[in-house]
């Protein structure tokens, strides 16, 4: 099975909270409410690297997010 790189979830006991989940290295479920990260995989490497990528994949993830709400609104 091909997973995409983002999935969007939610959770009824958490009714407010925003969960994307990147499915590739490194794997981690954010919460675009707070910015809450949980991280899957332990990060290696450069520090400098690892913090730009983290903003990268950040920005990612709140794009990913904001498509898919456009993409509900059109049907």
């Amino acid at each position: 099975m091909t997973l995409p790189k983002f999935l969007l979830g939610d959770n009824t006991d958490h009714p407010d909270d925003i969960f994307i989940m990147h499915t590739e290295y490194p794997q981690f479920i954010i919460n675009l409410v707070n910015d809450d990260i949980e991280w899957m995989d332990e990060l290696r490497g450069d520090e400098t690297e690892i913090a730009n990528e983290i903003s990268r994949l950040i920005e990612d993830a709140t794009e990913f997010y904001d498509r898919e709400m456009e993409r509900y609104t059109e049907v």
